[in-house]
């Protein structure tokens, strides 16, 4: 085979090569003008490569992120090396649309690159090679384990029957605030509440009446939240709440609006209605507590109060409160 034949061969594998290779090659010079376009990213972008020749790449696609583009290829011309990113740092350079069924949930084509220098034969970087390499699959499988992993933790922290945080989560976050509290000072309110003759309405309505009522009470409950407090369900018919910032008035304060908000309402169940109280009390952190423990002990010496003095009612702790 003559040597002109074989060199013409050898062009037309390499070309051939170049336009069926499962990546995106793009060559871009230093005014960052489309020299190469593969077809790949004919195929992904639509456009021809006599359409992008010649062309700047941000006009051609402005969806770039242009400052963080430069800021990586920069370096390839300057220092003259590799560069790589992955799509958890930038989920792609070209936004090209999805079109792999088993991920047709993406709405983009997830991309990793690699950017490479092309030298003269004088040493200079007059260019750079950008390889795209589609990685959808492994972006998707990644993002739903992760989405898997958030709501077993979210299911983990949180009591099935209310929605409210269980008592395990809850409680951590309530040996944080006291821990921040020894250290940083600040003012804090600790409450906690039962439904009055809980065992009268299982009695009266059956356990999924008994439910009702709880689900009932922490829907209410949530309705007084800030986004600063952190209620739970303590255990049975008992909650908690950690009021952030709330000195002893507005502690009163809250936990009178909610006893009354509770003492009003009605609830629905099986065609009767169901009307219930409960009985509230509080606990202002103070620094003669050692543990978050004795704060606990100190808000339900308050509900005691509450419930052996007539019930309905609200009872703020003090020192002398014996069980």
């Amino acid at each position: 085979m003559p040597a002109a034949d074989f060199d013409m061969n050898e062009i037309h594998w390499l070309m051939d090569m170049f336009n069926t290779v499962d990546v995106g090659l793009v060559v871009l010079d230093r005014e960052y003008k489309v020299c190469i376009w593969n077809g790949f990213m004919e195929n992904h972008s639509g456009l021809l490569p006599s359409a992008v020749k010649d062309k700047d790449i941000f006009d051609l696609f402005p969806s770039i992120d242009e400052q963080w583009f430069r800021g990586k290829t920069e370096s390839v011309f300057v220092l003259k090396n590799r560069s790589f990113t992955i799509w958890e740092q930038q989920p792609y350079i070209f936004k090209f649309k999805n079109y792999r069924p088993i991920t047709g949930k993406a709405e983009h084509m997830y991309q990793s690159s690699t950017i490479i220098p092309l030298s003269t034969i004088t040493g200079e970087v007059g260019h750079i090679c950008i390889i795209i390499y589609d990685v959808t699959d492994e972006a998707m499988n990644k993002l739903e384990l992760e989405q898997v992993n958030q709501k077993l933790e979210q299911m983990s922290r949180t009591d099935s029957l209310t929605t409210l945080a269980n008592r395990g989560y809850w409680e951590t976050t309530l040996r944080k605030e006291f821990k921040r509290l020894q250290r940083c000072g600040g003012v804090c309110s600790l409450l906690m509440f039962d439904i009055d003759y809980f065992k009268r309405v299982n009695d009266n309505y059956g356990h999924s009446g008994g439910d009702e009522a709880i689900r009932h009470i922490s829907d209410l409950l949530k309705k007084t939240l800030r986004e600063t407090d952190t209620a739970g369900r303590y255990g049975g018919e008992e909650f908690v709440v950690t009021l952030v910032d709330t000195d002893n008035e507005g502690a009163q304060i809250f936990a009178e609006r909610l006893r009354s908000l509770i003492e009003k309402s009605s609830i629905y169940y099986d065609n009767k209605q169901i009307q219930i109280t409960v009985s509230v009390g509080f606990a202002v952190y103070t620094s003669d507590f050692d543990k978050h423990e004795q704060w606990i002990e100190a808000a339900d010496f308050a509900l005691y109060h509450s419930k052996e003095t007539g019930r309905n009612k609200v009872t703020g702790y003090t020192s002398d409160m014996k069980k």
